[in-house]
Parts: C-alpha cells; sequence; structure tokens
C-alpha cells in the first residue's frame, strides 16, 4: 500500500514528534491509516441487491427467459459488481457515514489502548489518528492530559487539521497538529517532571 507521504515528509514528521517527546515527558503517537476498516461484506451485499433488482426487472420486461438464462445472468452480474464494488473509492461511497465514523472512532481507540498496553510506565500519552479514506481525525489523550488542555485546543487542532487536508496539504496538517499537540505536552508535562 502506497504510504500517503513522501519519504521526506515522513523525515520531517518523525523529527517532529521526536523532538517534542525529547522536550516533554509524555508520548506522542501518530498513526495515519487508508481505511479503518475492510467493509467487506458492503460490497457483496449492494452487488446482491442489485442483481436481485435486475432479475426483478428483467422478469417484468422479458418474461419469457427461461430461469436457468436469468440465474446465470445475475451470477455473472454479481460477480462483477462484487469485484466493482470492491475497489476502495467504491467501496468507501458505499457505506453509510455513520458506519465509516465508528469504525474510525472504534479503530482509533483501539491504537491508543494498544500504545497504552506497549508502555505501560508512561501515564501521559496524544494519540493523533488519521483515517484518510472516511476523512476522520481524532486527537485521543489520557484523562489528565485531556483533562488540562484548554476549553476547546482539541477541536481547534482537528478543526485546522482537516482545512489543510482540503487545501491539499496533508503533511503540512499533520505537521503542525503534532506542533499543537506538542505545545499542550510542553505546557503540562515538560521533561524535568519526568522521573
Amino acid at each position: 500500500m502506497k504510504s500517503p507521504f513522501t519519504a521526506e515528509e515522513h523525515n520531517r514528521i518523525d523529527a517532529a514528534i521526536a523532538a517534542i517527546e525529547r522536550e516533554t515527558s509524555a508520548d506522542l503517537c501518530l498513526v495515519v491509516t487508508r481505511a479503518s476498516d475492510r467493509y467487506a461484506p458492503y460490497p457483496f451485499a449492494w452487488a446482491a441487491i442489485a442483481a436481485l433488482a435486475l432479475g426483478a426487472v428483467a422478469s417484468l420486461v422479458r418474461p419469457g427467459i427461461a430461469s436457468r438464462t436469468m440465474i446465470v445472468i445475475q451470477l455473472w452480474f454479481l460477480i462483477v459488481l462484487t469485484l466493482l464494488f470492491d475497489w476502495l473509492p467504491i467501496r468507501l461511497s458505499i457505506v453509510p457515514t455513520r458506519v465509516k465514523q465508528a469504525r474510525a472512532q472504534q479503530l482509533a481507540h483501539r491504537e491508543f489502548n494498544a500504545h497504552a498496553t506497549a508502555n505501560p510506565k508512561q501515564p501521559h500519552r496524544i494519540l493523533l489518528f488519521v483515517s484518510l479514506g472516511e476523512r476522520y481525525v481524532e486527537i485521543v489523550a489520557d484523562h489528565e492530559t485531556h483533562a488540562l488542555a484548554p476549553a476547546g485546543a482539541w477541536n481547534k487542532i482537528v478543526d485546522e487539521f482537516l482545512t489543510s487536508v482540503k487545501a491539499g496539504r496533508v503533511a503540512d496538517g499533520v505537521l503542525d497538529a503534532v506542533a499543537a499537540c506538542g505545545s499542550i505536552l510542553k505546557t503540562h508535562h515538560p521533561a524535568q517532571d519526568a522521573s
């Protein structure tokens, strides 16, 4: 799977995160994914509905078509549409928005928990989660860090990130969001507090 960032952008993002982790007593993690789920049932389900509808319309228009012929036509139609609908841009367009948002949110929280489990001695952490296919961004922080941030700070970071993405500057948006999260961590969890 092709990365959404160039090698130079990867290096800039990695350097920005490393600098924040050196200057704070917290972890800052970034997860960028193409899609938060495979959504495997949706291409088949939509193709099956279309194949059934084709059979119904064909029976009304041409009632003399043999049942076996109609079944073969429907099966081929089902196979072709399933393959077509499995192409990621189409697959994401046929999945309901609420389902995509829920799956992205679930993956964000699973990623946060996985990072917390991997380093249980670190109580302070922020995860910047970006799911490109769902156009979903979430910042997940530990309870203390979340409460210490100024009111509306997290929403402002997400809104500014989304503005950068809409302008076609994904890497710049990530760097700006990392810097904004880093600013919160530097204020509330500076490096000298680390034990």
